[in-house]
């Protein structure tokens, strides 16, 4: 059935009934309201609003970009952002800040999972809290994340600063049909979302509902022990269909991937980050170095597997992770960029740190581990410029966190204190 005659989205239902519906979904309502500037002075203890800003002073601080220490560092922040980054003498405090007292405990920049499934307000605020400051979607099944993306725009502390998927581009659509009466048509389809006009109708609902990016996938789920990992769903051709329709719109593509073929195929139609991957083979790192192809490998994903209670997911993560771990190394010892995802989803969040903390274990060093989760997912994300770092012009996220992580990266998993947009949490 051909879904080219169908009029184009409605973009009047992206900014209300879309946001709206999303919003009650990932129960919180507030997306649906015009976005306002979110008062980044408060008192370092989460109290009422001040006027002088905060001031994170005393501590160690790491800048990943440059792998510059700074002992007895302050940092202040204003109206949500960096004014001022240095060791204490050479930065000067304005009057009336709150102080928030890092003495004996390491400042680095507020972390970024580029891998992660937010479906409602308790997620995004568990984030956060957990020191993803900033992160990826990797979709979402009614919009939510796009009302989560809103949510941090009004609201920073209870969300991170969110680029949305929308909801996936897949064979199956499932329940998702019913997010959307633009939608709704493609459940006619007998062969379900694979033709040229169907591929590009998801595509263009997506971008006109508000996502960022595009979420595909060219391989089955590794999460359900019916499914095989390995079986390919869509061709070279149907992903260079999703690409081109995403690229026309301005958008990049990331897709679900396992298969060495299918990661292959991924790559060469031209997506921006390959998600998972664990059998990527040479040949295909080789082109997406080539490209500057982004790899997620979700290593955290993996590894929870292996703790499954189902016999057949534990034994998939046991014999992926392994694989999987060689394939980041060999991605990192051949200079193609990764970035750090946890693909959290179901309620349980777990803590971009413990990505970093994986990537440590598959051999990178740990200033390019804790790289993955700053300035290297930061560009994956397009905002090298706004997060990352702990500089003058940066947005004022942070984290604090008891010990040295390029000593053990594994404390990055249990920050002590999260400042978002100036805010101490």
């Amino acid at each position: 059935m051909c879904v080219e005659a169908l009029p184009p989205p409605s973009g009047r239902l992206t900014r209300r009934g879309v946001l709206a519906g999303a919003a009650a979904l990932a129960g919180t309502v507030v997306a649906a309201a015009p976005a306002v500037a979110a008062p980044a002075d408060r008192s370092a203890s989460g109290g009422a609003a001040r006027g002088g800003g905060l001031v994170i002073r005393g501590g160690t601080l790491l800048d990943p970009a440059t792998g510059e220490v700074t002992e007895n560092a302050v940092v202040v922040i204003r109206d949500g952002t960096v004014r001022a980054a240095g060791p204490r003498g050479s930065v000067a405090v304005p009057g009336g800040a709150d102080v928030l007292d890092a003495h004996g405990r390491w400042v680095l920049p507020g972390l970024i999972d580029a891998h992660i499934h937010l479906s409602t307000a308790a997620e995004a605020r568990d984030a956060v809290r957990q020191g993803a400051t900033s992160a990826r979607s990797g979709s979402t099944s009614f919009y939510q994340d796009i009302a989560v993306r809103e949510l941090a725009r009004h609201s920073p502390g209870l969300a991170p600063r969110l680029t949305a998927a929308g909801v996936f581009v897949t064979p199956d659509l499932g329940e998702t049909v019913l997010a959307d009466p633009d939608l709704t048509p493609l459940a006619r389809l007998k062969d379900g979302v694979r033709s040229a006009e169907a591929l590009r109708r998801v595509v263009e609902v997506n971008v006109a509902r508000g996502a960022d990016v595009i979420k595909t996938r060219v391989n089955e789920r590794a999460g359900l022990p019916e499914q095989d990992p390995l079986t390919q769903v869509y061709s070279h051709e149907q992903l260079s269909e999703i690409v081109a329709a995403a690229r026309r719109r301005g958008k990049g593509v990331l897709c679900h991937s396992y298969s060495e073929q299918g990661c292959h195929d991924a790559v060469t139609a031209g997506i921006r980050s390959l998600e998972h991957g664990a059998f990527v083979g040479e040949r295909t790192l080789d082109e997406m170095l080539r490209r500057g192809t982004y790899f997620t490998p979700t290593l955290t994903a993996i590894a929870g597997l292996a703790q499954s209670t189902d016999p057949v997911l534990a034994e998939r993560g046991r014999t992926y992770l392994p694989v999987l771990e060689r394939a980041v190394l060999a991605a990192h010892e051949r200079g193609v960029p990764l970035a750090a995802g946890t693909d959290s989803s179901g309620g349980t969040v777990r803590p971009i740190g413990s990505e970093v903390e994986l990537m440590r274990a598959a051999g990178l060093p740990a200033l390019d581990a804790i790289r993955t989760a700053t300035t290297g997912a930061a560009r994956l994300l397009g905002l090298e410029r706004t997060v990352g770092r702990l500089a003058r012009g940066f947005a004022g996220d942070a984290i604090l966190v008891d010990g040295d992580p390029l000593a053990d990266v594994s404390v990055l998993t249990r920050p002590v204190r999260v400042v978002r947009a100036g805010v101490a949490l």
